[in-house]
């Protein structure tokens, strides 16, 4: 769809918000890659079972951090339903984050309902293990979907576009320079902010290689370093450093960050996974407080390689929005930690595909056949949107997907009756760029009316999940199939799955979904 490209942005040292152009290249094309393999959300051997959640209790509030932002007047933007006659390109960018998912399912547990305007679909959705086939290398694009007969009127199609990343052997990864920045501020100080941060990196410090260079900004209302570049094999030291961490003042999220550039850049390695990991609740309260200002400190460094992931904690006076926004800007990912478990996932299970980039600048452009399809609509990646006529355009900023990170886009489908139903009804392309040479990579997969399972039943585990996770994140966002199916209803449609699957994942999914519905 035609809107306003996205762009990157840089800030030289003392300079304004700049452009920052990359050149472009000429692209190549593989085969289609369609298959799947894996049941979804299998957990890996070694993942503690969850166990059942408690009430988190915040701290007071001491006047240092701001009050809970009000909830949003009306439901967020939404995507609408668009005429392939009109225009039948679909273009986004892909994105692997997941803390929309994990901090909504903090606040269910909870018995809180969600803000609307942080409840990001896409989110929801790529939480949840797909069981994609794994290409050799690279990323794999697929496309399935099914009829689904609770949205009779009209009778509606959701057609799945899988993305997978090729795995990363721990063992051979390069060596990774991690600089963290984490925030002492007393917003923190609760057992599930600084509390979980400590614990989070404590098990990341035992799954590093002894090559691994650790480094530790702190910043309130001031920063500093409180462990210059400290290699892994010196586990009792970099512990002994985040277990003396406190929490004190006030927060400038502005001057950590720059801080932690500073030292990242200054430790930075050639050959080596250089990363700033950010630590906080996104609170800002001194300093420059807006994402804007504050989005601008991280362009150089992300020119050089030295990529950004934000981790979230914190169940209110969560800043979402600078979190995520600021994991875009910096060619990361954005995660929301709320409790050991999810760290262990992140931090040890998840640790290469964490640190490893396998694609930079992907995106995904899906095509539909006007004589077939009447009207299509993305679920989700709002956000993300890329101008169809910037699809092939390499200095246009697309997203980074990490070693084994999948990435769904779900589309709600309706068909012109009479179509010719062995002819390719939607065809999903992805492009992205080689993490090392740049060199521009495109692969594409086809789907036409034949391949359509008739219900959800019939249709793969992984997308009977899909759908039932985008109904429950429609209901609360309270946008596009909210109006057509009751929160009750979508707590049936979760159980339903759940029980049809038979997995953890899809078991919390349905009790999450019985909450929200009240």
């Amino acid at each position: 769809m035609p809107v306003p490209p996205l762009a990157r942005f840089a800030l030289a040292p003392i300079a304004a918000l700049s452009l920052t152009l990359l050149a472009g290249c000429s692209g190549q094309t593989a085969s289609p890659s369609i298959g799947v393999a894996a049941p979804p959300n299998a957990r890996p051997a070694d993942a503690p079972a969850r166990a059942p959640r408690t009430q988190q209790v915040e701290p007071p509030d001491r006047g240092d951090r701001p009050p809970p932002t009000a909830p949003p007047t009306g439901p967020p933007s939404s995507n609408p339903s668009v005429d392939p006659r009109s225009d039948n390109r679909s273009t986004f960018a892909l994105d692997v984050d997941t803390g929309s998912w994990t901090r909504a399912r903090a606040q269910l547990s909870n018995d809180r309902r969600p803000d609307r305007s942080q409840v990001r679909t896409e989110e929801f959705v790529n939480s949840f293990e797909q069981g994609y086939r794994r290409p050799a290398d690279g990323l794999a694009v697929q496309i399935d979907g099914t009829g689904v007969p609770a949205f009779e009127s009209p009778p509606t199609r959701v057609l799945r576009v899988g993305v997978q990343a090729a795995e990363q052997d721990p063992r051979t990864r390069p060596p990774a320079n991690l600089t963290f920045v984490i925030d002492v501020s007393g917003s923190m100080a609760a057992p599930e902010r600084l509390g979980l941060v400590k614990s989070s990196l404590n098990q990341l410090v035992g799954a590093l290689r002894p090559d691994d260079t650790v480094g530790i900004v702190v910043y309130s209302d001031n920063t500093r370093v409180v462990l210059g570049p400290t290699r892994a094999a010196r586990a009792d030291r970099i512990r002994g450093v985040i277990d003396d961490l406190r929490t004190e003042g006030s927060t400038n999220v502005e001057a950590g960050l720059a801080l932690g550039y500073e030292q990242a850049l200054a430790q930075r390695r050639e050959g080596a996974l250089n990363r700033v990991v950010l630590l906080s609740d996104g609170v800002a309260n001194v300093g420059n407080t807006g994402p804007e200002a504050i989005l601008q400190t991280i362009g150089k460094a992300a020119q050089q390689r030295i990529d950004l992931v934000t981790v979230g904690f914190g169940l209110d006076s969560y800043n979402d929005t600078l979190m995520e926004q600021l994991a875009d800007r910096g060619n990361g990912f954005h995660a929301y930690v709320d409790d050991e478990i999810e760290a262990r996932r992140i931090f040890v299970q998840r640790l290469a595909s964490t640190l490893v980039v396998t694609a930079r600048d992907a995106k995904a452009q899906v095509s539909f056949d006007p004589d077939q399809v009447e009207s299509y609509r993305l679920l989700g990646y709002e956000n993300r949107d890329v101008a169809d006529e910037d699809f092939r355009d390499d200095s246009v900023d697309g997203g980074e997907v990490g070693a084994g990170h999948s990435v769904t886009a779900l589309y709600e489908v309706t068909l012109r009756p009479g179509g010719v139903p062995v002819r390719p009804l939607a065809t999903a392309t992805i492009r992205y760029q080689h993490p090392d040479t740049r060199a521009p990579i495109e692969r594409s997969a086809e789907l036409n009316a034949l391949q359509l399972a008739q219900s959800p039943a019939q249709a793969s585990p992984g997308l009977q999940q899909s759908i039932a996770v985008a109904e429950l994140a429609e209901s609360l966002r309270g946008t596009g199939w909210a109006s057509r199916r009751t929160p009750a209803a979508v707590a049936t449609d979760c159980a339903a799955v759940a029980a049809r699957i038979g997995d953890p994942a899809s078991a919390e999914l349905a009790d999450l979904a019985r909450r929200a519905a009240g």
